[in-house]
């Protein structure tokens, strides 16, 4: 996952690190490797915390992780701006500015390439990688669900979403791509 993310931060960071003026081009390097570690680290602390858990399920749906509003997205910014400010003696106007632009774009990204069919990287590495696995894995997967119940993706009203439901979608609503689409908001 660390992979996707750095490629990802690379690539929108041309417009927002590179290409700014007011980061030092020598910084350029250092701070999207920051961008990247703060995500991952974000994402991480989150995936281990009681209501951080509902935080990343709610990102990980639609396209909330491009929404600066999202709280999730606020949170990882606010680590990022305050981290750019400390390490590389950014002003607040910079840092925030970089942080702002680059987070729900990498966010975005990344929840788009788990959401990809096509993309060998999937959404349950996402949570694998940021979860270290294990109880965690499952209890962000759970969260996910319940949100999926409520959107009404619980196609045989049974209170979950599991593969019974997406054999049920398969059978007469798009098939499991427009199942797990209509979960993640496609």
């Amino acid at each position: 996952m660390f992979e996707q993310l750095t490629q990802l931060v690379q690539q929108f960071g041309q417009d927002d690190v590179v290409k700014n003026n007011a980061v030092p081009n020598e910084q350029n390097d250092a701070v999207m490797q920051e961008a990247g570690s703060s995500i991952f680290s974000s994402l991480q602390k989150m995936a281990s915390e009681g209501e951080g858990i509902e935080k990343l399920a709610g990102l990980l749906q639609g396209n909330n992780a491009q929404n600066g509003s999202n709280p999730a997205v606020q949170e990882i910014t606010q680590q990022l701006t305050g981290s750019l400010g400390e390490k590389f003696g950014l002003d607040s106007s910079t840092a925030s500015g970089v942080a702002g632009s680059i987070i729900p774009k990498v966010l975005g990204g990344l929840v788009n390439k788990a959401n990809d069919p096509n993309d060998s990287f999937q959404i349950t590495d996402l949570i694998g990688a940021i979860s270290g696995g294990g109880a965690q894995t499952s209890g962000i997967m759970d969260t996910i669900s319940k949100y999926g119940t409520q959107f009404g993706l619980d196609q045989n009203a049974d209170g979950k979403l599991d593969l019974s439901d997406a054999i049920a979608a398969t059978q007469n609503k798009g098939g499991i791509g427009g199942f797990l689409g209509k979960l993640f908001g496609k």
